[in-house]
């Protein structure tokens, strides 16, 4: 669920010549997506949900669910 955020963030350090203070903003949208898609595996980890990461399918619906 990473791929686009990760993606970004790699260009962004490839144009700017590996100065990550260029690119904060990329850092935080990958950490702030990977924190929801833990706490979305934690959660299904609990409720005995397998498997514990959603398909693709399953992460679209979730996203579109939350506008």
């Amino acid at each position: 669920p990473l791929l686009k955020e990760t993606d970004a963030t790699t260009k962004c350090m490839d144009d700017n010549n590996y100065k990550k203070d260029m690119c904060t903003d990329y850092f935080l949208k990958y950490k702030n997506c990977r924190k929801f898609w833990h706490g979305i595996m934690m959660q299904r980890r609990r409720n005995g949900v397998k498997p514990e990461m959603p398909s693709a399918d399953e992460r679209k619906k979730i996203l579109e669910s939350m506008g």
